[in-house]
């Protein structure tokens, strides 16, 4: 945030925030304080935690480096602009909610909160919440959800959930997501994933390995009933998996798409001591593995700016045995 902001300290039980610098974050001292509404109205640093009652964010440019926690609800403004960095866990006992089209929130960690709507966000971490609705997002973690899940239009890493519903184009990140009830879904929608893309060199803007692609999923195929036992319980699930082709792939020196290095690095985001790359792009410079740039990777990747080539053939298992 380029702008000179104005550093003010907190001593209001309801506080309204413009072209603030918020030294030590926003704790409350007394017993009024726990009631305590946050506004954001835009152009905010919050150098700490935060704990309110409520928070609402107006507009961009915000930043919260510590982590947040609303009793009733964080909410961003459906007409919010401009950029809003969680640099930390972000949980709620209610909700969190950010439905701007012109905004695009950044969350560095985890999200817990009772429900979870969100649109055109990147969460670096997972979602655990009773409901999450999802719409043309980025999830590098899984979805974790205790009733239902809706998903339109997103890439996330995997999903375990009661119920869920998909629509547009869904892409998986890991081999395998697990659902209570069979999934359904939108006509039209097209669920991939991307376990076998060459996602390395994909990010670096060099050729994609011919062994790489991304795999459409057939939800009423790739579907596996699967039942776990434990001493008192057994519960079945709907897998959906590539798994077979993915084992297969290991004895393709899986390795060298770099896809583990690139996950890892998203979701680890701050707390990684320095900045690792995945080596040099296609005019021979160092590709650094920095937040803003895996964001923007993904989002290409969500857009189909970043084109990832489809799996091609099918795979025998003799034909990579070594005599």
């Amino acid at each position: 945030m380029k702008k000179n902001l104005k550093e003010v300290h907190i001593n209001e039980t309801n506080i309204l925030l413009e072209g603030n610098l918020v030294k030590g974050g926003i704790i409350p001292g007394k017993i009024s304080e726990l009631s305590r509404i946050v506004t954001i109205q835009a152009d905010t640093v919050i150098e700490g935690p935060v704990y309110a009652a409520q928070m609402e964010i107006q507009s961009g440019e915000a930043r919260i480096t510590g982590a947040v926690f609303t009793q009733r609800e964080l909410h961003v403004n459906s007409d919010a602009q401009g950029r809003i960095d969680f640099m930390k866990c972000v949980a709620s006992s209610s909700s969190v909610v950010s439905r701007a089209q012109d905004c695009r929130p950044s969350f560095h960690s985890d999200i817990n909160a009772k429900s979870v709507s969100l649109v055109n966000a990147f969460v670096a971490g997972s979602i655990y919440a009773d409901e999450i609705v999802l719409e043309n997002s980025v999830v590098i973690g899984g979805i974790f959800a205790t009733q239902s899940a809706e998903i339109t239009n997103c890439v996330i890493g995997t999903f375990n959930v009661p119920s869920i519903h998909i629509s547009g184009t869904v892409q998986m990140l890991l081999p395998t997501a697990f659902s209570v009830e069979k999934m359904s879904y939108t006509p039209g929608t097209r669920l991939y994933n991307l376990s076998l893309a060459d996602l390395g060199a994909l990010y670096r803007g060099l050729p994609q390995s011919e062994e790489s692609g991304r795999i459409e999923m057939n939800v009423d195929v790739d579907d596996i009933r699967t039942t776990l036992t434990g001493e008192d319980v057994q519960k079945t699930l709907h897998s959906y998996t590539v798994v077979g082709k993915v084992l297969a792939a290991d004895l393709i020196d899986y390795d060298k798409f770099q896809n583990h290095f690139l996950l890892t690095a998203a979701a680890l985001g701050p707390q990684l001591l320095k900045t690792y790359d995945l080596g040099t792009d296609a005019q021979g410079n160092i590709k650094p593995l920095d937040f803003e740039g895996i964001r923007d990777f993904f989002f290409d990747i969500l857009s189909g700016k970043a084109e990832i080539r489809m799996m091609t053939g099918t795979f025998n298992i003799s034909e990579f045995i070594k005599e």
